[in-house]
């Protein structure tokens, strides 16, 4: 796993920088409580999961939560502002400009972070989260939280110690990549329909002025393993859909993981 350098001068994300398959699935989870409570899923952004990674390694290797200063501090031995974060300290800028500060991301972000004594599980972490109203609320924009709209979100886990940040703008930069000698793997989720809340949702991948076009696409989506990709012709518009849903919350599931070049899918409720 890429380890982000702390010391270096600059605010650009290295190429090589990645995520973990945990970390990867955690972010996951987080947008499916989200689509629980019927919010948004989130964009995961590499600047906030890179400022996530810093403050993960900075916690673990130089212990910054001492004494009065809390998860949020940041310790002085790294290319950042040093702070001491706690109730009595109201300094949040501190905290809330390390984006800026490391990143490109030119905007505020907002951190949730977590200490495990006993190392971390990805279900453990959400359990936690879950029983919590107070980190609920962050999640979800409740109670202190209800003037903000979370666009976009990084994380980060390590041996102690969990981060997840929040932003309220979109991040242009290109997400986060798989570590190198790693996998991908997700919770499996239906393929055909096993719920339905009384509509179809269709994983729509381009709409075609005529059939023959719509059937090249389609050859080729079943060529990458798109199985039950098929062609909907409705309402004098011909479209290539990849799989179709009978609940939102897994249609939405599968369009995020869909990989990269097929990144412009979008749902059609019927």
């Amino acid at each position: 796993m890429f380890v982000p350098n702390i010391t270096t001068s600059q605010n650009l994300i290295p190429e090589e920088f990645c995520l973990s398959n945990n970390e990867f699935n955690l972010f996951e989870k987080v947008n499916l409580l989200r689509l629980d409570y019927e919010k948004r899923q989130l964009q995961l952004s590499s600047s906030l999961s890179y400022v996530a990674k810093a403050h993960v390694e900075d916690l673990q290797n130089n212990k910054p939560d001492t004494s009065i200063c809390n998860l949020s501090s940041w310790s002085d031995k790294g290319d950042w502002t040093a702070c001491c974060y706690n109730k009595y300290i109201h300094n949040p800028d501190c905290m809330w400009d390390k984006p800026k500060e490391l990143t490109p991301y030119p905007y505020r972000g907002y951190e949730l972070v977590t200490y495990f004594e006993e190392g971390t599980h990805v279900d453990s972490i959400i359990d936690l989260w879950s029983d919590s109203k107070e980190v609920l609320d962050m999640i979800l924009t409740r109670g202190n939280y209800k003037k903000k709209k979370w666009v976009c979100g990084g994380v980060s886990i390590g041996l102690n110690y969990v981060s997840l940040w929040f932003g309220q703008r979109k991040d242009v930069q290109k997400p986060p990549i798989l570590c190198l000698n790693e996998q991908l793997i997700t919770d499996t989720i239906p393929t055909i329909i096993t719920t339905n809340d009384g509509n179809i949702y269709y994983l729509i991948f381009g709409s075609f002025p005529n059939m023959h076009l719509a059937k090249e696409a389609l050859r080729e989506a079943k060529n990458n393993e798109f199985k039950y990709a098929d062609i909907l012709d409705k309402n004098s518009k011909i479209r290539l859909y990849l799989n179709k849903f009978g609940n939102l919350k897994e249609a939405l599931y599968a369009k995020q993981q869909l990989p990269y070049e097929y990144r412009e899918a979008w749902i059609l409720k019927d």
